[in-house]
């Protein structure tokens, strides 16, 4: 059976639905009326290798903020739940992502605890309809979702697109890194017995 779960929210400013597979292959059907934040989630989908639904009606007429924040908070407590109590799981996952004059490092450790770091100049104010201000909105509450220590470093970059997208991808790969089961590790990859 795959790690898989179900998860929702519904505010007055957001309706969201996500189905997520951990263990999948990069299939993605992802709908949040925000063009450009759907091509991100396309890419996260497609290169962690996850098999997302996500499926969001927000109040995109106001702004993009709280759709993007409340789909990171969502996505980060579906693989909270897909993963459990984390049993074999590495639990760390870094990885440095080239994007033509891009270059972007992320690492996470899936600890419990929340800690976010981002470090990066976005220079657009946005991308198609998205504030590229919301990008660290969406990375902070996907981190508080899962219960992971979150770092986002832009290493170089001048074009906001490529950043932007090698932060999907670069976190992509750092959770896929991250979730892997590895035989070798009894309960949970911690001194204190608990995740």
């Amino acid at each position: 059976m795959g790690r898989s779960a179900c998860c929702k929210r519904e505010t007055k400013e957001t309706q969201i639905k996500i189905n997520l597979e951990i263990d999948g292959t990069g299939k993605y059907n992802i709908h949040t009326g925000i063009g450009f934040f759907d091509h991100m989630l396309e890419g996260f989908a497609r290169h962690g290798l996850f098999d997302l639904d996500i499926q969001v009606h927000g109040d995109v007429e106001v702004d993009a903020h709280h759709t993007v924040e409340d789909t990171g908070i969502v996505l980060g407590q579906a693989f909270k739940e897909a993963l459990g109590n984390k049993e074999g799981i590495a639990r760390f996952g870094s990885f440095v992502l080239p994007m033509d004059d891009a270059l972007v490092l992320a690492s996470l450790d899936i600890s419990g605890r929340t800690y976010f770091a981002f470090d990066a100049e976005l220079p657009a104010e946005r991308l198609g309809t998205m504030e590229t201000e919301t990008v660290r909105e969406f990375f902070m509450g996907f981190a508080s979702g899962v219960g992971m220590n979150l770092h986002i470093r832009q290493i170089a970059g001048n074009n906001t697109h490529h950043i932007v997208e090698a932060m999907f991808k670069a976190v992509a790969k750092a959770m896929d890194q991250a979730v892997r089961v590895d035989e070798r590790i009894q309960g949970v990859l911690s001194t204190k017995g608990t995740l």
